[in-house]
Protein backbone atom coordinates (compact mmCIF):
# COMPACT_ATOMS: atom_id res chain seq x y z
CA UNK A 1 0.00 0.00 0.00
CA UNK A 2 1.65 3.13 -0.59
CA UNK A 3 0.24 7.22 0.20
CA UNK A 4 0.88 10.00 -1.91
CA UNK A 5 2.84 13.47 -0.54
CA UNK A 6 1.79 16.34 -1.30
CA UNK A 7 5.30 18.07 -1.86
CA UNK A 8 4.66 16.15 -5.98
CA UNK A 9 8.02 14.16 -5.09
CA UNK A 10 5.73 10.59 -5.75
CA UNK A 11 4.78 8.00 -3.57
CA UNK A 12 5.98 7.10 -0.41
CA UNK A 13 5.97 3.46 1.71
CA UNK A 14 4.38 3.23 4.82
CA UNK A 15 6.50 2.25 7.57
CA UNK A 16 6.81 -1.05 8.48
CA UNK A 17 5.38 -0.10 12.24
CA UNK A 18 1.86 1.80 10.08
CA UNK A 19 2.05 -1.38 7.44
CA UNK A 20 1.35 -3.60 10.58
CA UNK A 21 -1.13 -1.58 11.78
CA UNK A 22 -3.28 -1.25 8.68
CA UNK A 23 -3.18 -5.24 8.55
CA UNK A 24 -6.21 -6.98 8.50
CA UNK A 25 -5.76 -8.82 11.48
CA UNK A 26 -6.90 -12.48 11.54
CA UNK A 27 -8.34 -15.11 13.91
CA UNK A 28 -7.98 -18.45 12.90
CA UNK A 29 -10.15 -21.32 14.71
CA UNK A 30 -9.77 -24.73 13.57
CA UNK A 31 -8.85 -27.85 15.93
CA UNK A 32 -6.43 -29.38 13.28
CA UNK A 33 -2.85 -27.92 13.81
CA UNK A 34 -1.44 -28.97 10.67
CA UNK A 35 -4.18 -26.93 9.05
CA UNK A 36 -3.75 -23.91 11.20
CA UNK A 37 0.49 -24.03 10.35
CA UNK A 38 -0.90 -23.65 6.61
CA UNK A 39 -3.47 -21.02 7.22
CA UNK A 40 -0.34 -19.17 9.52
CA UNK A 41 2.37 -19.53 6.48
CA UNK A 42 -0.32 -18.74 3.77
CA UNK A 43 -0.98 -15.40 5.21
CA UNK A 44 2.24 -14.83 6.94
CA UNK A 45 3.14 -13.89 3.46
CA UNK A 46 -0.36 -12.04 1.91
CA UNK A 47 0.75 -8.53 2.04
CA UNK A 48 -1.85 -6.54 4.47
CA UNK A 49 -2.65 -9.67 6.82
CA UNK A 50 -1.94 -10.55 9.93
CA UNK A 51 -2.63 -13.77 11.93
CA UNK A 52 -2.89 -12.21 15.63
CA UNK A 53 -4.30 -15.82 17.02
CA UNK A 54 -5.15 -19.46 17.09
CA UNK A 55 -7.90 -21.60 18.78
CA UNK A 56 -8.33 -25.27 18.49
CA UNK A 57 -11.96 -25.59 19.81
CA UNK A 58 -15.27 -23.74 20.24
CA UNK A 59 -14.53 -22.41 23.12
CA UNK A 60 -11.37 -21.19 23.22
CA UNK A 61 -12.42 -19.77 19.94
CA UNK A 62 -15.15 -17.35 21.51
CA UNK A 63 -12.49 -16.72 24.30
CA UNK A 64 -9.89 -15.09 21.95
CA UNK A 65 -12.28 -13.69 20.00
CA UNK A 66 -13.21 -11.89 23.02
CA UNK A 67 -9.59 -10.94 24.54
CA UNK A 68 -8.22 -10.48 20.10
CA UNK A 69 -11.60 -9.00 18.75
CA UNK A 70 -10.04 -9.63 15.28
CA UNK A 71 -10.81 -8.11 11.99
CA UNK A 72 -12.03 -11.71 10.64
CA UNK A 73 -12.13 -14.75 11.90
CA UNK A 74 -11.65 -17.98 9.95
CA UNK A 75 -13.64 -20.55 11.49
CA UNK A 76 -13.71 -24.27 10.91
CA UNK A 77 -17.94 -25.80 11.34
CA UNK A 78 -16.96 -28.51 13.15
CA UNK A 79 -15.32 -27.77 16.36
CA UNK A 80 -15.35 -29.93 19.67
CA UNK A 81 -16.32 -27.97 22.48
CA UNK A 82 -18.90 -25.73 20.67
CA UNK A 83 -19.71 -26.36 16.82
CA UNK A 84 -19.00 -23.39 14.44
CA UNK A 85 -22.80 -22.26 14.38
CA UNK A 86 -22.97 -21.97 18.27
CA UNK A 87 -19.95 -20.37 17.86
CA UNK A 88 -20.85 -18.07 15.24
CA UNK A 89 -24.11 -17.34 17.29
CA UNK A 90 -22.48 -16.02 20.85
CA UNK A 91 -19.98 -14.08 18.84
CA UNK A 92 -22.38 -12.27 17.18
CA UNK A 93 -25.13 -12.03 20.00
CA UNK A 94 -21.92 -9.70 21.89
CA UNK A 95 -20.29 -8.75 18.64
CA UNK A 96 -22.88 -7.80 16.11
CA UNK A 97 -20.46 -6.54 13.50
CA UNK A 98 -18.20 -9.52 13.78
CA UNK A 99 -17.01 -10.25 10.25
CA UNK A 100 -17.16 -14.24 10.28
CA UNK A 101 -15.79 -16.67 7.31
CA UNK A 102 -16.43 -20.54 7.37
CA UNK A 103 -13.49 -22.45 6.14
CA UNK A 104 -14.40 -25.91 6.10
CA UNK A 105 -14.43 -29.46 4.52
CA UNK A 106 -18.38 -29.50 4.74
CA UNK A 107 -20.83 -29.04 2.76
CA UNK A 108 -24.34 -29.75 3.49
CA UNK A 109 -27.36 -27.75 2.88
CA UNK A 110 -28.76 -27.76 6.85
CA UNK A 111 -24.99 -26.72 7.85
CA UNK A 112 -24.73 -23.72 5.18
CA UNK A 113 -28.23 -22.66 6.05
CA UNK A 114 -28.05 -22.78 9.75
CA UNK A 115 -24.44 -20.70 9.95
CA UNK A 116 -25.46 -18.36 7.25
CA UNK A 117 -28.38 -17.60 9.40
CA UNK A 118 -26.54 -17.34 12.76
CA UNK A 119 -24.33 -14.26 11.11
CA UNK A 120 -21.33 -16.36 9.20
CA UNK A 121 -20.56 -13.16 6.49
CA UNK A 122 -18.99 -16.28 4.24
CA UNK A 123 -18.91 -19.79 3.41
CA UNK A 124 -15.56 -21.61 1.54
CA UNK A 125 -14.73 -24.85 1.54
CA UNK A 126 -10.94 -25.61 2.37
CA UNK A 127 -10.05 -27.04 -1.21
CA UNK A 128 -10.82 -23.54 -3.17
CA UNK A 129 -7.30 -22.72 -3.03
CA UNK A 130 -5.27 -19.55 -2.05
CA UNK A 131 -6.43 -16.90 -4.54
CA UNK A 132 -10.36 -17.85 -3.79
CA UNK A 133 -9.61 -17.95 -0.01
CA UNK A 134 -7.75 -14.80 -0.20
CA UNK A 135 -10.59 -12.85 -1.81
CA UNK A 136 -13.05 -14.46 0.54
CA UNK A 137 -10.93 -12.94 3.34
CA UNK A 138 -10.90 -9.60 1.59
CA UNK A 139 -15.00 -9.38 0.94
CA UNK A 140 -15.98 -10.46 4.24
CA UNK A 141 -13.42 -7.55 5.42
CA UNK A 142 -15.21 -5.36 3.51
CA UNK A 143 -18.50 -6.37 4.88
CA UNK A 144 -19.58 -8.05 1.83
CA UNK A 145 -21.12 -11.70 1.90
CA UNK A 146 -19.03 -13.98 -0.05
CA UNK A 147 -19.93 -18.12 -0.75
CA UNK A 148 -19.80 -19.83 -3.94
CA UNK A 149 -22.64 -19.65 -6.38
CA UNK A 150 -23.18 -23.09 -5.27
CA UNK A 151 -23.93 -22.33 -1.94
CA UNK A 152 -25.55 -18.93 -2.87
CA UNK A 153 -27.83 -20.46 -4.88
CA UNK A 154 -29.10 -23.29 -1.98
CA UNK A 155 -29.09 -20.57 0.42
CA UNK A 156 -31.49 -18.21 -2.23
CA UNK A 157 -33.42 -21.57 -2.71
CA UNK A 158 -34.00 -22.70 0.89
CA UNK A 159 -35.17 -18.99 2.19
CA UNK A 160 -37.76 -18.81 -0.45
CA UNK A 161 -38.91 -22.18 0.42
CA UNK A 162 -39.19 -21.16 3.97
CA UNK A 163 -40.73 -17.60 2.85
CA UNK A 164 -43.68 -19.61 1.24
CA UNK A 165 -46.26 -21.51 2.63
CA UNK A 166 -47.03 -25.49 1.81
CA UNK A 167 -50.31 -23.64 0.32
CA UNK A 168 -48.86 -21.66 -1.73
CA UNK A 169 -45.98 -23.84 -2.83
CA UNK A 170 -49.24 -25.77 -4.03
CA UNK A 171 -50.73 -23.18 -6.23
CA UNK A 172 -47.29 -22.65 -7.67
CA UNK A 173 -46.84 -26.20 -9.06
CA UNK A 174 -50.53 -25.81 -11.11
CA UNK A 175 -50.08 -21.73 -12.11
CA UNK A 176 -46.98 -24.01 -13.56
CA UNK A 177 -49.24 -26.03 -15.33
CA UNK A 178 -50.88 -23.02 -17.04
CA UNK A 179 -54.02 -23.99 -14.55
CA UNK A 180 -56.56 -20.82 -14.00
CA UNK A 181 -57.43 -19.35 -10.73
CA UNK A 182 -60.92 -21.16 -11.36
CA UNK A 183 -59.20 -24.74 -11.97
CA UNK A 184 -57.13 -24.48 -8.96
CA UNK A 185 -60.15 -22.98 -6.88
CA UNK A 186 -62.20 -26.12 -7.89
CA UNK A 187 -59.20 -28.57 -7.31
CA UNK A 188 -58.85 -27.26 -3.76
CA UNK A 189 -62.52 -26.45 -2.92
CA UNK A 190 -61.85 -22.97 -2.37
CA UNK A 191 -63.45 -19.35 -3.46
CA UNK A 192 -61.27 -18.02 -6.77
CA UNK A 193 -60.73 -15.03 -4.79
CA UNK A 194 -58.80 -16.99 -1.95
CA UNK A 195 -57.00 -18.52 -4.56
CA UNK A 196 -56.33 -14.69 -6.22
CA UNK A 197 -55.64 -14.15 -2.42
CA UNK A 198 -52.65 -17.08 -2.65
CA UNK A 199 -51.69 -15.50 -6.10
CA UNK A 200 -50.91 -11.95 -5.16
CA UNK A 201 -49.15 -13.24 -2.03
CA UNK A 202 -46.70 -15.65 -4.31
CA UNK A 203 -46.10 -12.41 -6.08
CA UNK A 204 -45.56 -10.16 -3.51
CA UNK A 205 -42.65 -12.67 -1.78
CA UNK A 206 -41.20 -13.23 -4.76
CA UNK A 207 -40.74 -9.98 -6.15
CA UNK A 208 -42.38 -10.32 -9.35
CA UNK A 209 -44.93 -8.28 -11.66
CA UNK A 210 -47.16 -11.62 -12.91
CA UNK A 211 -47.26 -15.42 -12.76
CA UNK A 212 -45.54 -15.84 -15.62
CA UNK A 213 -41.98 -14.59 -13.84
CA UNK A 214 -43.59 -15.75 -11.26
CA UNK A 215 -43.34 -19.68 -12.93
CA UNK A 216 -39.73 -18.91 -14.26
CA UNK A 217 -38.25 -17.83 -10.89
CA UNK A 218 -39.52 -20.96 -8.98
CA UNK A 219 -38.01 -23.32 -12.42
CA UNK A 220 -34.94 -21.73 -12.04
CA UNK A 221 -34.73 -22.26 -8.55
CA UNK A 222 -35.04 -25.53 -8.51
CA UNK A 223 -38.76 -24.90 -6.55
CA UNK A 224 -40.63 -26.56 -9.42
CA UNK A 225 -39.48 -29.03 -11.75
CA UNK A 226 -40.64 -30.58 -15.58
CA UNK A 227 -42.13 -33.72 -13.03
CA UNK A 228 -44.50 -31.07 -11.41
CA UNK A 229 -46.16 -30.09 -14.98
Amino acid sequence: MTVQKETGKGPARLSPKAAVASAVRILVADDHLVYRIGIRSLLSSEPGMKVVGEASDGAAAIDLYRRQQPDVMLLDLRMPLKGGIDVVRTIRSEFPDARILIVTSYQTEEEIFQVLRAGALGYILKDMGREMLIEAIRSVHAGVRWVSPTIQRQFAERSLREALTAREVEVMKLLARGLTNRDIARIFNISESTVKNHVNSLLTKLEVSDRTEAVALCMARGMVTVEDL
